[in-house]
C-alpha cells in the first residue's frame, strides 16, 4: 500500500534528509552521464543525470575544461530522442555550460532545426538557447528567424524571440535595433506576455533618444494596452516622461497626468497600484493631485491580501514623509492595521500613524505601541524607536510619556543596535528640548545600572559628564557614577572616572567629594583607571599640589583632541622606535583626518620602488611627504608643509604613461608633485619634466621646478614644479599639464638602453587648486562644547540659496565638497525623503585656523535649496573668507 504524503515544509531541521541530492558526487555524477551515449536511451535516467549536474553547476561546483566538453558532447547526443521532457532538460543543460565558439558549432544545426520545427515547444527553447550561445556572426544567419519569431501567432514562441532580443541587445544593439517593425507590430499583440515582453524591448531600442520615448507613450495612452503586466510598464515609462518634461509653466498642467489618474479606475488591482505609487513620487507634486491616489490606496488598506495592504501602507509612509497632511485621512484605517497578523504591515502603520498623528493623538498610540512592541525583531522596533524620536521633537510638549516610553523599553531585552538607537534618541532629546534633560539624564543613569553593552555605557557616561554639571542637582548622578567605578569592568569604570572628574571642575561645591572618591580609585586593580584618577587629582589639585587656571582645566577636560587617534598612535610608535632626548611633541603629529597613500599606477605583479611606493613602515604619509620635500634644496625655505592632497589622477587607465599630481599647500606656496610611471618595458626616459600653464591661475607665478633625470620601466619617479602664492589667501586657478621628456629604446633582454634619445611630450589632464585645499580635516570629538569654547567673538551668519537640486543630499555632499571641512557626529548623513538638515563641519584652516561650521538646510516642492551658514573661528577674516568661498562656490 503506498505510503501517504508528508508535507515537511514546517519541519526543517529535517530538510536535508529529503533532499534527493544528499551526498552526491561530482566524480559520481560525471560516471553516470555516460548513460547519454547508450544505443537505447532511457529519457528517465537522462533527464535524472541533467538534474544533479545542473544542481551540482548551481551550487558552485566547476567543470575543467575537459569535463565540461566531454559532458556537453555526450548531451548533444539526446537530441536522437523525442521525448519533450528530455529535450526541455538539454536545453538547459547546453545553456548553463556555455560551450566555446568551436562546439557550438556541433549543436548549431540541431537547434536550427529545432527553430524551425512544428512543435512550438521545440522553437521557442531552440530560440532561447541559440541567443543564449551564439556570437554575432551566426547571429546575422538567424535573424531573419527571429524577426518571424517576434510575430509569430504562438505567444510563448513570440515571447521567447522578444526576450531573447532583451538579452542581445547589450552585446548586439545594432543587430536589435533593426527589429524594430517587427517589435512594433508585437506590441499590438493580444497575448498579454508578449505585449509586456515586446513594450520593454522597444523601450530599451528607444531609451536614449528622449523623443522617441515621448513618442510612444503618446500613443501607447490612448488605449491600445490591454495587458496589465504592460500596463504597468507604460505607468512607469510615462512617469520618466514626466519626470524629465516637467510642469506646464503657463498653464500649470502636468503632461499626462490625466492617464496616471485614469488607471486608478483599472480592473486590475497592480495597475491602480503602480499608477498611485507614480502620482505619489511626481516631483512637486500638489495636494490635488495626491487625493485621488491616497484615495485609492486607503481602499487597499482594508483588503484581505497581505501584499495589497503592505504595498498601501508602505507607500502611504513614504508619502507620510513629505505630505503628512494628505495621509492624514487614513489614520483610522491605519490604526485597525497595529494589530495585523503581518508584522512587516503593522510596523509600517505606526511609523506612518508616528508621522501623521496629532498632538491629542500621542497618547492612544502610546498605549497602542507598548503592546505592540514585543511581538517584533529588533529591526522593526529600531524603526518605531526613530519615528518617535521625530514625533517628540514635533511635539515638545509631549517629550514626558514618549521619554518614559523610551525608558521603558530601554528596560526590556534587546540587542546592541537596538539599544544604541534607543539611547542615540534619548540623547537627542536632551539636546533639544531643554525641558527634557534632567528626566532623561536620570533614564540614562537608570539604563546604565543594569546595561551589558560596554560601548553604550562609555558614550553614556561621556555625555553625562558634558550635560550633567549643567543641571539644577547635578549631585544626584554622583551616586549612579561610582557605582560605575565599583561594580563595572576596567573600560567603563576609567570612563567613569573622567565623568566624575568632569563634575569636580564644573562645581565647586562637589570638589571634596569628588576627590574622596578619585582617592579610592587610586587603589583599583587597573592601570588605566589609577592612571586617569592621579591625572585628575593633578589637574583639580585634588592631591595638594598646584592646579591649573579654571579656563585650562576646563579645556582639558572638555576641550575636543583636534588630532586623529590614528595619527597620534603612528606618531607614538616612530617616537618609541627612534627615541631622543627631546620630550615628545604633541604638535608634531598630522592633523589629516585620513592618510592617503602615495598611489602609483604600475603594471600588473609588478611591487612599485623608489620615493614613489607606499610606505613600509608605521611612517605616516604628511611625514613621507615632509621628509621627501625637505630633502629638495629648492624647496626649504617655504617653511612647514600644512597640508597635502590625495593624489589627482592625471591620465587614463592602461596608457604608456601614468601620472598623478599632488598638491603641497605652503603659507607663501603651492608645490605639485607629480608621479610618473613608465608603463612600457622597452623605453627608458630621461630628463622628466612638466611645463606648466598657469594662464588661468591668475595669482599663481612659478618660482621653481626639479625634473627627474631617469624614469625605467615600472619604477616611480618624481618631478616638481613650485609657485609663489599671496600669503594666507585661498587662491585658486586652473593648470594645464604637458609631460616632456628625452625616451631611448631598451633592449628587454639585457636591459641597455640606447645612447641616442628622441625628445617627445604627453598632453596630461587639467587640474585645479580649490579652496578645500587649503583646509584640513579635524574632527572634534563634542562639537557642542568646541562651539561654546570658540565663542561668538568671530562669529559670521548670512543664508544663501542653491539653487534646484536633485535632493537635500546632494547638497549637503557639494557643500561639504566644496569647504574641504570634516563632519561632525555623522551629520552628513541625510535621512530619506527628508525636507530640512542641519550639518556640523569642522577643520583646521591655512595657518593653523580652527574652523567651526553650522549648516541648515531646507528643500522646498520645487527641489529649490536653502542653507544658513554660521561660522567660529579664531580670526574674524578666516570667518569672512568661509562666506567667501560658499558665496562664489
Amino acid at each position: 500500500m503506498a505510503q501517504p504524503l508528508v508535507k515537511k515544509d514546517d519541519d526543517r531541521d529535517d530538510e536535508a534528509e529529503y533532499s534527493p541530492f544528499l551526498g552526491i558526487e561530482k566524480g559520481a555524477v560525471l560516471q553516470e552521464a555516460r548513460v547519454f551515449n547508450d544505443p537505447q536511451l532511457d529519457a528517465r535516467r537522462c533527464s535524472q543525470v541533467i538534474t544533479k549536474l545542473l544542481y551540482l553547476l548551481n551550487q558552485g561546483e566547476t567543470f575543467t575544461k575537459i569535463e565540461a566538453t566531454e559532458v556537453f558532447f555526450s548531451v548533444t547526443k539526446l537530441f536522437q530522442s523525442r521525448d519533450i521532457g528530455l529535450r526541455r532538460m538539454v536545453y538547459l543543460m547546453i545553456k548553463e555550460l556555455s560551450p566555446s565558439a568551436d562546439e557550438v558549432i556541433i549543436v548549431t544545426s540541431s537547434l536550427m532545426k529545432d527553430m524551425n520545427s512544428r512543435t512550438d515547444m521545440y522553437r521557442a527553447n531552440a530560440i532561447r538557447v541559440l541567443c543564449r550561445i551564439t556570437d554575432g556572426t551566426l547571429l546575422t544567419q538567424i535573424e531573419r528567424y527571429l524577426k518571424q519569431a517576434i510575430v509569430d501567432k504562438n505567444p510563448v514562441v513570440a515571447s521567447a524571440a522578444l526576450v531573447s532580443g532583451i538579452h542581445l541587445l547589450q552585446t548586439n544593439p545594432e543587430i536589435v535595433k533593426r527589429w524594430s517593425n517587427e517589435v512594433q507590430e508585437a506590441v499590438q499583440s493580444r497575448a498579454a506576455l508578449v505585449q509586456f515582453h515586446a513594450l520593454a524591448l522597444l523601450h530599451q531600442i528607444r531609451q536614449n533618444d528622449r523623443l522617441a520615448v515621448s513618442k510612444l507613450v503618446t500613443s501607447l495612452t490612448k488605449g491600445t494596452v490591454r495587458s496589465p503586466l504592460a500596463q504597468c510598464l507604460l505607468i512607469r515609462y510615462t512617469s520618466q516622461v514626466i519626470r524629465e518634461s516637467g510642469v506646464n509653466t503657463q498653464t500649470g498642467d502636468r503632461p499626462f497626468y490625466d492617464y496616471l489618474e485614469g488607471c486608478l479606475r483599472h480592473k486590475a488591482e497592480m495597475v491602480i497600484f503602480e499608477a498611485a505609487r507614480a502620482i505619489t513620487v511626481l516631483s512637486g507634486v500638489t495636494t490635488r493631485e495626491l487625493t485621488p491616489a491616497i484615495t485609492v490606496l486607503q481602499l487597499f488598506l482594508s483588503s484581505s491580501k497581505p501584499v495589497l495592504r503592505f504595498a498601501a501602507v508602505r507607500t502611504l509612509n513614504k508619502v507620510a514623509m513629505t505630505h503628512p497632511m494628505a495621509v492624514t485621512n487614513c489614520n483610522i484605517d491605519m490604526e485597525s492595521l497595529i494589530s495585523d497578523q503581518n508584522r512587516s504591515i503593522a510596523t509600517l502603520a505606526i511609523t506612518t500613524l508616528l508621522k501623521t498623528g496629532n498632538e491629542s493623538s500621542v497618547d492612544r498610540l502610546m498605549k497602542q505601541i507598548t503592546n505592540f512592541m514585543s511581538d517584533i525583531a529588533d529591526e522593526f522596533k529600531i524603526v518605531v524607536v526613530d519615528a518617535i524620536r521625530s514625533l517628540c521633537l514635533k511635539f515638545p510638549l509631549k517629550y514626558r510619556s514618549l521619554m518614559n516610553f523610551l525608558s521603558n523599553i530601554l528596560r526590556e531585552e534587546g540587542g546592541f543596535e537596538y539599544k544604541k538607537a534607543i539611547v542615540d534618541s534619548i540623547v537627542i532629546l536632551i539636546r533639544d528640548i531643554p525641558d527634557a534633560k534632567e528626566s532623561g539624564l536620570l533614564h540614562l543613569c537608570e539604563f546604565i545600572e543594569d546595561c551589558e553593552f560596554t560601548y553604550l555605557s562609555t558614550q553614556i557616561l561621556h555625555f553625562l559628564g558634558n550635560e550633567g554639571p549643567k543641571t539644577s542637582d547635578p549631585s544626584k548622578y554622583i551616586r549612579y557614577i561610582y557605582n560605575r567605578v565599583i561594580l563595572e569592568n576596567a573600560t567603563v569604570r576609567a570612563s567613569a572616572v573622567s565623568t566624575l572628574a568632569k563634575f569636580g571642575a564644573m562645581i565647586d561645591s562637589l570638589k571634596p567629594r569628588i576627590f574622596i572618591l578619585l582617592r579610592r580609585c587610586l587603589f583599583d586593580n587597573d592601570d588605566e583607571v589609577r592612571d586617569r584618577a592621579t591625572l585628575y587629582l593633578n589637574t583639580l589639585g585634588g592631591d595638594g599640589s598646584v592646579v591649573e587656571t579654571d579656563k585650562d582645566v576646563k579645556e582639558f577636560l572638555f576641550g575636543s583632541l583636534d588630532i586623529p587617534l590614528t595619527n597620534m598612535e603612528t606618531s607614538l610608535k616612530n617616537y618609541i622606535q627612534n627615541p631622543s632626548e627631546e620630550p615628545f611633541d604633541i604638535n608634531s603629529v598630522p592633523k589629516e583626518v585620513k592618510s592617503q597613500p602615495l598611489v602609483e599606477k604600475k603594471a600588473p605583479g609588478k611591487k612599485p620602488t623608489g620615493l614613489g611606493a607606499p610606505p613600509t613602515g608605521p611612517t605616516s604619509t604628511a611625514d613621507t611627504y615632509e621628509r621627501i620635500l625637505s630633502s629638495i634644496p629648492e624647496f626649504t625655505s617655504f617653511g612647514k608643509l600644512f597640508k597635502s592632497s590625495a593624489p589627482v589622477e592625471l591620465t587614463e587607465a592602461e596608457t604608456e604613461y601614468a601620472v598623478n599630481v599632488v598638491k603641497h599647500i605652503f603659507d607663501r606656496h603651492v608645490v605639485f608633485q607629480y608621479n610618473c610611471t613608465n608603463t612600457i618595458p622597452e623605453q627608458l626616459l630621461e630628463n622628466v619634466f612638466v611645463i606648466v600653464d598657469a594662464s588661468e591661475a591668475e595669482e599663481f607665478s612659478e618660482v621653481g621646478s626639479k625634473p627627474l633625470k631617469s624614469l625605467p620601466y615600472d619604477t616611480p619617479g618624481q618631478t616638481f614644479v613650485a609657485f609663489e602664492k599671496p600669503e594666507g589667501v585661498p587662491a585658486v586657478g586652473k593648470f594645464s599639464n604637458m609631460l616632456r621628456f628625452t625616451v631611448k629604446e631598451v633592449d628587454t633582454s639585457t636591459g641597455e638602453a640606447e645612447d641616442d634619445g628622441v625628445e617627445d611630450e604627453y598632453q596630461l589632464e587639467d587640474f585645479e587648486v580649490v579652496a578645500a585645499d587649503y583646509m584640513v580635516k579635524v574632527g572634534v570629538s563634542n562639537f557642542r562644547n568646541a562651539w561654546e569654547s570658540m565663542g561668538p567673538d568671530f562669529e559670521r551668519i548670512d543664508e544663501y540659496g542653491l539653487g534646484p537640486r536633485e535632493s537635500l543630499a546632494e547638497a549637503v555632499s557639494t557643500v561639504i565638497n566644496l569647504l574641504g571641512m570634516q563632519p561632525c557626529e555623522g551629520t552628513e548623513v541625510v535621512p530619506s525623503n527628508s525636507r530640512s538638515h542641519s550639518c556640523l563641519l569642522s577643520g583646521l584652516y591655512i595657518g593653523n585656523m580652527k574652523v567651526l561650521v553650522r549648516l541648515s538646510f531646507g528643500i522646498d516642492a520645487s527641489k529649490e535649496v536653502a542653507m544658513k551658514l554660521a561660522v567660529r573661528s579664531e580670526d574674524e577674516n578666516v570667518s569672512d573668507t568661509i562666506h567667501d568661498i560658499v558665496a562664489s562656490g
